[in-house]
Formats: C-alpha cells, sequence, structure tokens
C-alpha cells in the first residue's frame, strides 16, 4: 500500500495489517500457506513454460482437468502431495522445486 493512502487510512483511525493478522493465522499456518501459494504458483508457471494444457498435466498424473485447475486454483481439498506430485509431473526440475521452496521462505520471513 502506498504511504500516503496508509498515512490517511491511520489518520482516519483504521487499523492495518496484513492477512495474517486478519485471519489470526499462528507463523506455522502463515508459513504453510505461504508454502502452498508459492508451490501452486511453481505448477502453473512450469506448466505453461512447458506449454502443457491442464488436460495434459491430468494425464500425466492420471488424473482430471477439474483436479489441475482445483491445484491452480487452491482449493483447500488439495494436499501439499498432491500439488507437489503435478510439480514434478509437469516437468519441474529440482531447481524448480527448490525455488518454490525458498520463495516461500522469502514470502513470510
Amino acid at each position: 500500500m502506498k504511504t500516503n493512502k496508509l498515512d490517511r487510512l491511520q489518520a482516519g483511525g483504521w487499523e492495518v495489517g496484513n492477512t495474517e493478522d486478519f485471519l489470526q493465522l499462528s507463523d506455522e499456518e502463515a508459513r504453510l500457506v505461504a508454502l502452498k501459494l508459492s508451490l501452486i504458483s511453481a505448477v502453473k508457471k512450469s506448466r505453461i513454460k512447458r506449454k502443457l494444457s491442464q488436460i495434459d498435466l491430468a494425464q500425466r498424473m492420471k488424473s482430471s482437468q477439474s483436479r489441475i485447475a482445483k491445484i491452480e486454483a487452491g482449493d483447500p481439498s488439495v494436499s501439499l502431495d498432491l500439488i507437489v506430485r503435478a510439480l514434478i509431473a509437469s516437468g519441474a526440475t529440482t531447481r524448480d522445486i527448490q525455488v518454490a521452496f525458498t520463495t516461500n521462505e522469502r514470502m513470510v520471513g
């Protein structure tokens, strides 16, 4: 948020916080959310980079296109295991996977 807007909001009596404060997430919960978001983003980037459709990725995983759509949308029913499996099936390299985990650390830090 821009500094001048932040100053105006605070001058008007508004409290400004972050998502973790609003949702009352513990540090561990915030890190898990950030990790999932980073991995989900990596799945979509890897799929697009390799010119795979959601259907192509689903076939590689022996799953359905709708499941891939749920992964990419961050559906809460999707497990970390499934996200990582999708990332691997998309052709992501070990380095791509490491970057996704490292990005998570920078998001929460």
